[in-house]
Formats: C-alpha cells, structure tokens, sequence
C-alpha cells in the first residue's frame, strides 16, 4: 500500500518540478522592463525556481516510502510529505506569489497546477499519516 503512496509522491514531485518550466511568464518570452530598460523575470519564474527546491525533497521521501517497510519510518515520511506539500502549495499562493494579471499563463495555468499537486501530495500523505499509525496500534 505505501509503495503506491510512495510512487504517487514521485509523479508529483516530478510534476511540481516540470510544470512551472512551461508555465511560467518567461517561457512565453514575457519579462519585467525596468526603468533603464534592462529585463528582468516576474515572479513566478522564481517560483518555479523555488517549486524545485520543494520538489527534489518530495522526491526522495517518495523513494524512501517505497522502499522503506518500518512503520515508524512511513509515519514519518508522511509527515515531511505533508510539510513539503504544504511547502509547495504556500509559494505561489503567498510566499513568492505569481503575477498580478489574470491573464497571465502563471495565473490561470501555474498557480492552480502547483496548488492542486501540492494538495494532492498533502492528502497522500496524510492518508499514509493515518494508515501507518493504525497499523503501529
């Protein structure tokens, strides 16, 4: 049972990872013009830099879950899958946030990838949460 917990975590990973390379404004070629005329990324480019630093985590605890049979283990690699889900869902809802146009392919299509994949992985792992501590009872 955990190893599909574990190999759902991995296709998420690899998801919140990938997506924001497609998604985010400067993969459309769209930047920030300054005042002395220099271009600089928006927002969510580096959320979608951040998205790879909750990722590669989220990553490896879904590695681990798969190979990992001990349940006080599973406990806790589901929790650090709930924290790092969480992780995943906090950037571009707030932490670094993505462009104010709602036009925008970081709006109507990155935020809401990144926050339903990061949702998924939280639900996941709270669903291992549960089953492994009612397995150590």
């Amino acid at each position: 049972m955990f190893k599909v917990f574990g190999i759902a975590l991995l296709v998420l990973a690899i998801a919140i990872a990938v997506v924001p390379t497609f998604t985010d404004c400067q993969s459309h070629g769209k930047f920030v013009t300054l005042a002395n005329g220099n271009q600089a990324s928006m927002k969510c480019h580096w959320t979608g830099i951040a998205e790879i630093g909750a990722a590669v985590p989220l990553l490896v605890v879904g590695a681990m879950m798969t190979a990992s049979r001990r349940r006080n283990n599973l406990t806790s690699l589901s929790v650090l899958g709930v924290v790092l889900g969480g992780i995943a869902v906090a950037f571009p809802s707030g932490l670094i946030g993505v462009c104010q146009t709602p036009t925008m392919t970081c709006v109507t299509t990155m935020k809401p990838a990144l926050v339903s994949m990061g949702g998924l992985a939280v639900g996941i792992s709270l669903l291992g949460l549960v089953l492994s501590r009612k397995a150590s009872e």
